[in-house]
């Protein structure tokens, strides 16, 4: 299991290269990001898949949050900065390629797949920005509590979905920012993360607090598909694999990644326990059926295949 070590940084996000199997980026901060400042580290696997290698560096005067890969610019990432700024950056370029500045507080979420770039934060507010022109379009403000996540459907280009401290999924539509299509009350506690379903085009997850994740069917919001209990803190990534779609991911506040497999029942399939720390983030390899990586607050980024989908 190749692994990567950040001196100094905690992690908070990882992510596979939406074009090249091999290639992921990390954002990491400083001081378990309540002070000091940031760093995206852009990664690579030896061509044997047993190590990882730094390609390079860049630093931000804030903690980095989180990352996200452009849908349309090979090479290219957009980070959630601490002072509220949303950085995208170039492989190979020293200087950011763009500052998108509008949030007030924190921007803890990322989402890039088109054209157009989403990002969430503590000000309870999402954006959504034109990169190119450094414009935001529109201001997202349905929340009362800060936004944990926003994330665009797969399925819809004009569709995403919000999680927020106040408990609610809410999933809207970019032409009207006024209000949401939708309104759940998906947890009674803090709504984490959430995510789309790669292949069923009516399902989504959302993770809270309460260490539950649960899956939300949009023909019927009534009621959640399933309920998974297995993760004993705070759930902060939840994630459905490209790959099979009765299988998911999530990463929790008890330094644990755990994998389920809805055919064969609401328990987890398997439990990996490689974080001494909190483990923060998740992700999928799109291009490499059942990898996974994760990262977290040990300063430790590992790339691996559950044994479980082996």
């Amino acid at each position: 299991m190749p692994t990567f070590l950040t001196p100094g940084r905690h992690g908070y996000s990882v992510r596979f290269s939406r074009t090249r199997p091999d290639a992921l980026a990390v954002a990491t901060s400083q001081y378990y990001g309540l002070a000091g400042g940031g760093t995206l580290f852009f990664l690579e696997l030896s061509p044997d898949g047993s190590t990882m290698v730094e390609m390079q560096k860049l630093e931000w005067t804030d903690g980095l949050f989180d990352v996200t890969w452009s849908g349309t610019a090979d090479g290219v990432a957009a980070c959630g900065a601490g002072d509220g700024a949303v950085i995208v950056w170039r492989g190979g370029c020293a200087a950011p390629l763009r500052v998108l500045r509008a949030h007030h507080s924190e921007v803890c979420s990322v989402d890039w797949p088109r054209a157009h770039l989403l990002s969430a934060s503590w000000d309870t507010t999402v954006k959504l920005w034109d990169p190119e022109s450094e414009v935001c379009l529109s201001t997202f403000a349905g929340h009362s509590q800060l936004v944990y996540t926003a994330t665009f459907s797969p399925h819809s280009p004009a569709t995403f979905a919000s999680v927020s401290g106040d408990g609610h999924l809410k999933l809207w539509t970019c032409t009207e920012p006024s209000r949401p299509a939708a309104v759940v009350k998906a947890h009674e506690a803090e709504v984490l993360s959430c995510d789309w379903s790669r292949m069923e085009t009516h399902a989504l997850a959302t993770a809270g607090s309460d260490g539950l994740i649960r899956g939300w069917d949009l023909r019927r919001l009534t009621s959640p598909m399933f309920t998974l209990k297995g993760c004993e803190c705070a759930v902060r990534r939840v994630q459905f694999s490209p790959h099979a779609p009765s299988v998911i991911a999530a990463v929790s506040y008890d330094f644990t990644t755990r994998i389920w497999d809805l055919k064969r029942g609401c328990d987890p399939l398997e439990t990996i326990r490689h974080h001494s720390e909190f483990t923060y983030g998740l992700d999928w390899n799109a291009l490499r059926p059942h990898q996974l990586a994760d990262c977290g607050w040990d300063s430790l980024v590992h790339v691996f295949t559950p044994r479980s989908l082996v």
